[in-house]
């Protein structure tokens, strides 16, 4: 049981999203005794936001929900700068103008889980360029500098990590935890926010913006951070051989991102559904006690719950026939990936390697085609191959006038000549 009295504390503590909170009795009063702003920072380095900011986005949809007013803060201004933490080497200087687009398609993620100002709704969309693009620098190293101790600043874990590593760590970069810190103040100033939430690799950084919020403002502020979150096997979340799993459907199609999470390892599904869908707490355990075979009826609702919350529920339940069709009848789903080839190349002959390699990306080359076809881990219109000569050509298209390729049960693309 949550030894926490407020609903926001209890929900997250209950569903796994604390990692570390400062001074705890005290925010959970807080939280009972009114309405709390709190805010979490996204730098707009990519056009969108990956799974990786799911976590921090589920700890404001709850915030939210349990009846205060959470601030989604774009870091326009310090995406020119770029944060150290966890990071070995620079972050590559975007434009304005691409800082720009970047902002414009994470808004569109975020609206998806909170409800803002001008949707009927009081979440904050907030944007630090507002106040650090203006900044003075003289005036900001006398009055916000001062109170940095450089000695302190060179413990921290992230700027420590670089150095030990010898790796370089550049002026611009030792600037950001100052700045963040700065952005705390700046919003308790402008939304009266108390609390900021954030990875606990953000630990150190929060913290500096508690004290300087006490030396400039003379005010008591709050750091709430969740774990950083790793699968059962101790890989990275979020990671796969294709790259990040982006939040945009135009990046990651809701049929792709439902396989993610019907992927899921055994040991994870319980803790996934409890951080990652808004299923009751009950209903989850009920999935979670599902043993053997069974387990894979808890993966696809967790596969489409979560995709529901993303790319709605519509599009969540198509996956989701999409998936059964191809794996439990078999048959040609049309929700299915589709690489177009020219028909002029399938009639001349499409070596069995290459479709699978080169074409469509299911087999890193054409080694790794050449050891799955040994192991019977390609099929071809669901037929196995066991030629590794074996050539596709128009004979092999289906009355839907496609190819179905597919790597072992999960991982099918149709090929589509045009």
């Amino acid at each position: 049981m949550s030894a926490y009295k407020s609903d926001f504390l209890n929900i997250l503590a209950e569903r796994g999203f604390i990692h570390q909170v400062s001074e705890p009795d005290v925010l959970d009063a807080r939280l009972m005794a009114g309405t709390v702003t709190a805010y979490i920072g996204f730098d707009c380095t990519a056009a969108s936001l990956h799974i990786g900011s799911l976590l921090p986005i589920m700890m404001m949809y709850w915030l939210q929900q349990t009846g205060h007013r959470p601030i989604a803060l774009m870091g326009g201004g310090t995406t020119r700068v770029g944060d150290p933490s966890g990071k070995d080497e620079s972050r590559r200087i975007l434009t304005d103008e691409v800082i720009e687009q970047n902002l414009t398609g994470i808004r569109a993620i975020f609206s998806k889980f909170l409800k803002f100002e001008n949707a009927g709704g009081n979440a904050v969309m907030a944007n630090n360029a507002d106040w650090l693009n203006k900044l003075n620098y003289i005036d900001f190293l006398r009055d916000v500098g001062k109170h940095f101790s450089v000695n302190r600043m060179l413990s921290m874990e992230s700027v420590k990590m670089r150095i030990d590593r010898q790796q370089e760590l550049s002026f611009l970069e030792f600037n950001y935890m100052v700045l963040q810190a700065y952005d705390f103040v700046e919003l308790h100033k402008r939304y009266d926010c108390a609390l900021q939430m954030g990875g606990s690799d953000q630990w150190g950084n929060i913290i500096n913006g508690i004290d300087l919020g006490r030396r400039m403002a003379n005010t008591q502020l709050f750091a709430l951070t969740a774990p950083l979150i790793t699968t059962s096997s101790g890989a990275k979340m979020g990671k796969t051989a294709a790259g990040a799993v982006w939040l945009d459907a135009n990046l990651v199609s809701p049929y792709d991102y439902w396989q993610f999470w019907r992927n899921t390892e055994d040991g994870d599904v319980a803790r996934f559904l409890k951080l990652f869908t808004i299923l009751p707490l009950d209903e989850i355990a009920r999935l979670a006690s599902l043993q053997g075979a069974e387990i894979n009826d808890a993966k696809k609702v967790l596969a489409t719950e979560a995709t529901a919350l993303v790319h709605g529920r519509a599009s969540a339940t198509e996956a989701e026939e999409t998936s059964r069709k191809a794996f439990d009848e078999g048959s040609f789903a049309g929700g299915l990936p589709t690489v177009e080839i020219a028909r002029a190349d399938l009639d001349k002959g499409i070596g069995v390697l290459t479709a699978f390699a080169e074409k469509t990306g299911l087999v890193s080359s054409n080694g790794d085609a050449r050891r799955q076809v040994k192991a019977g881990g390609l099929k071809v219109n669901d037929a196995t191959v066991s030629d590794d000569k074996m050539t596709l050509t128009a004979k092999d298209l289906t009355a839907d006038g496609v190819i179905k390729l597919s790597l072992g049960k999960k991982k099918h693309v149709l090929l589509k000549a045009v």
